[in-house]
């Protein structure tokens, strides 16, 4: 998409399900069925068999966000990662091209992944999960990306935290008691963060058990469109839930698998949750900047009220206490 298209107010209500139809057979490619819409709301994704039989995802990206050279290295990453027999959903290429665009539309097709959902308190899937990781980040090592972003403190946590003071979307009556904690969260956080520098390399950036699919083959790896460079525990802490016994075993399980491909930094675990905290301001930040598409205040109509934010407030005061602990252990170092 070029410069003057991406800056003539494009935005996904100009995209009719005719035009969705008229972009997937621009490459050749025929829906037999209707259009059925997946969970997503940075873009816009939809399921369909074409005429051939086969099922296909297509993915049509959010005007302005990534640059095409951005998107393109998530799908090279994808295809590299295809390559090694790594279970991705990656791109169809078609007549030379992995991203094709339409009426000012940047939008890519993927085959139809199925699957049933991954159930992280099964640690035979966990294992399966954690070797799978670990040879992601064996190819991820090898090269960075040059055009994706870096997670850094600044990136999901000062930017998040200027875009809200600048916003006005937290309550009046509830500024000071949101900012003042937010602030302090931040700044532990970031000076944890800075005392355990690690090296950053390729992740998935955005694994979280909702983007793994459990196949009659084992895991199935989806939706990288927050890929980008940073610390390999990244792709490993939203793998742990529950009680702090129950994440150290499941975290046990992952890295031994993970190690049997790859080398793990026992430093990074001190980052965990430095990087939940920031996830949680990176969020509350990322439904503030949506805020004008249509769909997040449909899907998302507690955003507006004060019992979020007083929710949120209390969240924050519970990840403070939390950054003051020490980190999951497995062996001493």
């Amino acid at each position: 998409m070029t410069t003057s298209m991406q800056g003539a107010g494009f935005h996904f209500q100009a995209l009719t399900p005719d035009l969705i139809l008229d972009a997937i057979e621009s490459v050749g490619i025929y829906p037999e069925t209707g259009l059925l819409a997946l969970n997503s709301y940075e873009n816009r994704v939809y399921q369909f068999r074409c005429d051939l039989g086969k099922r296909y995802v297509v993915k049509f990206y959010r005007p302005e966000r990534w640059s095409n050279e951005q998107i393109q290295e998530e799908h090279d990453f994808c295809a590299e990662l295809v390559e090694e027999e790594i279970p991705v959903a990656a791109p169809v290429i078609i007549e030379g091209r992995s991203l094709q665009e339409y009426q000012g539309y940047r939008f890519a097709l993927f085959p139809s992944m199925g699957g049933r959902a991954f159930e992280v308190d099964n640690l035979e899937q966990l294992e399966e999960v954690g070797h799978f990781i670990g040879r992601i980040h064996q190819l991820a090592k090898q090269r960075p990306f040059k055009h994706r972003q870096t997670l850094t403190p600044k990136l999901l946590g000062d930017e998040s935290l200027a875009w809200l003071k600048g916003s006005d979307h937290v309550p009046p009556s509830l500024e000071t008691a949101y900012f003042t904690i937010v602030e302090q969260v931040l700044d532990k956080a970031k000076a944890i963060w800075h005392h355990y520098p690690c090296e950053a390399i390729r992740l998935h950036g955005d694994l979280h058990p909702s983007n793994i699919l459990w196949t009659p083959d084992g895991p199935g790896f989806v939706d990288l469109d927050d890929a980008k460079m940073g610390p390999a525990v990244q792709d490993i802490w939203m793998m742990l839930s529950g009680e702090r016994s129950q994440q150290t075993l499941q975290l046990e399980v992952l890295l031994e698998a993970y190690e049997e491909f790859c080398d793990f930094d026992n430093r990074q675990l001190h980052l965990i949750e430095s990087l939940r905290a920031m996830r949680m301001l990176h969020y509350n930040a990322w439904l503030s900047r949506r805020w004008q598409d249509p769909a997040f205040p449909m899907h998302f109509p507690w955003y507006g009220e004060e019992k979020y934010w007083e929710q949120q407030i209390l969240a924050f005061k519970e990840q403070l206490a939390k950054l003051d602990e020490p980190p999951l252990t497995l062996i001493p170092y």
